[in-house]
């Protein structure tokens, strides 16, 4: 990234430590009475599904609260000690108030849980107003906190996760601050998949591959931005990483082809995916997270890094950070990992990249390229990469995201790509003709659910006419005509004489026709930090930055060109260069 368009994230802190004046009145909590008995309560959670809690009063205190059932996120909303579904409970019984600590990155799940717990309470008539007052015996900033540790970790996702687990296997002590309040990054909000060649799920199907094949089939695709060393690093253990995860508790359920146009089968889904589907990196972050705490592994949860410690020669030597309640933290290490994730959530760096504007994204608030920054301060080696992983799709229905048989023309009604192959050829081809997105036209009979789906809705236009659609779409009717027309030939002839999308996929535009406006969603941002084999970071003279590490999406460099291949490989690469700076840092 280059330093003209690197957002310098302040982390500024107004922060008091003077206490109460004697003319200043703390609020006091006051303890509500109560009805002894057991009770229940109902709130909507993050999936928007029910949540139901049963709480336990005894006449004094509330003495227990179970969640009964939720639809919450694996990984984010439940499955960890630190997960609300867990915590909030805890917290609540433990403080005997409804104020508790936010938990950044679960934010509505915990939230859900109080107001679930807030409605039983209320049912049996408690005072709740008394209960939302903070029960804390002082607002002061706690003294600047020191630690001196081998290895440091710098974010708790995939590449995180696996670089601790290495350094502890070492023999290395570790530290892992994390921004958030749970584990996970963006992998726990991905559809939990895994890129490897010649696995035992391959063969149950009877399929032959292998990691040179796999190896051509990227090496292709990414073209001159290509290290071949790195690839050949990830492609050469991506099954051995895969079988390292099971090892761990990782549960695979099947394989299944890159996407449905592309094969052989070779991305790995975990319990609960298939298919495009997100919400299932739990299933690989909770072992991730579980190993390494069961290995009394400290993780130091809410703490912001914000700067690189260096030596009179430049070395790495530890990390500051910040809690979100204002205290210092100073990390002394041998060694420091970056893994703090990619920048899709920063505006402002995403905004060189015109093709993304008003784009959309699911990976969490704090991915916001802070790793970088930090970098940048050191001398680090950043690539500005060309391009993110963007893929268009209408916002309401999904219809986009998966190969389909309708017309996708560019903004200005011009078809361009063939519809039925993976969403990122799709978004090449829309992007190399200067179109930031572009609709999905379809009539009655396209036999897709999502589009089926997507026809009831009121956001999706309708038009009984090509003159009237392009209307309501703001192209020029004489040439969405034309497209239209030149479209409906090739399905009648049965061959895409164009594009060369399959027959048995060209579906003929008849009758009511619907329009769908497909825009920018991002989830993975290329570029970063240059690392070798070895994931140690280079500097801009190209030299390894001793003590500095990188695994992750603050590194993606190297392992593609400017599509993101497949599913999968930005978990794989977390996974093999975070145990690879794990074993390294650990030295």
């Amino acid at each position: 990234m280059k330093k003209t368009v690197l957002l310098v994230l302040c982390l500024l802190m107004a922060i008091s430590t003077t206490g109460c004046t004697s003319s200043e009145k703390k609020e006091e909590s006051v303890t509500p009475s109560y009805t002894a008995g057991v009770y229940t309560g109902t709130a909507t959670g993050h999936n928007q599904g029910e949540l139901n809690v049963e709480v336990t009063l005894s006449e004094t205190a509330i003495t227990d609260i179970k969640v009964l059932s939720h639809t919450e996120t694996y990984g984010i909303g439940y499955g960890l000690a630190t997960t609300p579904i867990e915590s909030v409970p805890t917290q609540i019984v433990e403080t005997q108030s409804l104020a508790i600590d936010t938990i950044t990155g679960a934010t509505i799940t915990a939230n859900s849980v109080v107001l679930a717990v807030t409605n039983a309470l209320e049912s049996a008539n408690v005072d709740v107003a008394a209960l939302k007052v903070a029960n804390e015996d002082s607002t002061e900033v706690k003294d600047e906190r020191v630690i001196d540790t081998d290895v440091v970790v710098i974010g708790a996702g995939a590449a995180g996760l696996s670089a601790a687990i290495e350094a502890q296997n070492a023999g290395a002590n570790v530290v892992i601050l994390e921004k958030q309040g749970v584990t996970g990054g963006a992998t726990a909000r991905s559809g939990g998949k895994l890129l490897a060649a010649g696995s035992t799920w391959q063969q149950d199907q009877g399929i032959e591959d292998n990691s040179d094949d796999m190896h051509e089939y990227l090496s292709d695709i990414g073209g001159v931005l290509i290290n071949q060393d790195l690839l050949t690093e990830f492609t050469a253990n991506a099954l051995t990483d895969l079988q390292w995860l099971e090892q761990l508790g990782v549960k695979i359920k099947d394989v299944e082809p890159i996407h449905s146009s592309l094969t052989p089968n070779r991305v790995h889904n975990t319990l609960g995916g298939g298919g495009m589907t997100s919400g299932h990196g739990g299933q690989i972050t909770v072992p991730l997270t579980d190993t390494y705490t069961n290995a009394d592994g400290e993780i130091i949860y809410h703490a912001t890094a914000n700067e690189l410690i260096t030596n009179e020669d430049g070395d790495v030597v530890g990390v500051k950070a910040t809690t979100k309640d204002g205290q210092a933290i100073t990390v002394n290490a041998k060694s420091v990992i970056m893994a703090t994730g990619g920048y899709a959530s920063n505006r402002e760096m995403m905004a060189r990249y015109t093709n993304s504007a008003n784009y959309v994204t699911s990976v969490p608030a704090g991915n916001v390229g802070d790793g970088l920054v930090m970098g940048e301060a050191v001398d680090a080696q950043i690539f500005d990469a060309p391009g993110t992983q963007t893929v268009f799709l209408d916002f309401y229905s999904g219809v986009g995201i998966n190969e389909e048989a309708g017309l996708i023309v560019t903004n200005d009604g011009q078809r361009v790509v063939n519809e039925f192959t993976y969403q990122y050829h799709v978004a090449e081809g829309l992007i190399e003709n200067n179109s930031n997105g572009g609709y999905y036209i379809a009539s009655a009979n396209d036999p897709y659910p999502t589009v089926q789906y997507a026809t009831t809705l009121d956001s999706t236009l309708k038009a009984e006419s090509v003159e009237e659609l392009a209307i309501l779409m703001g192209v020029d009717a004489a040439s969405l005509n034309e497209t239209i027309t030149r479209y409906n030939e090739l399905c009648d002839k049965g061959s895409d004489d164009d594009f060369g999308k399959p027959s048995e996929h060209m579906n003929k535009l008849e009758g009511t026709l619907y329009a769908l406006k497909l825009q920018p969603s991002v989830t993975v941002t290329f570029g970063g930090l240059v690392t070798d084999v070895n994931a140690q970071v280079l500097n801009n003279s190209n030299e390894v930055i001793n003590g500095l590490y990188a695994a992750g999406e603050v590194a993606f460099t190297g392992l593609f060109g400017t599509e993101y291949p497949c599913c999968g490989m930005a978990i794989g690469g977390a996974v093999r260069f975070g145990r690879t700076a794990g074993i390294n840092a650990a030295k």
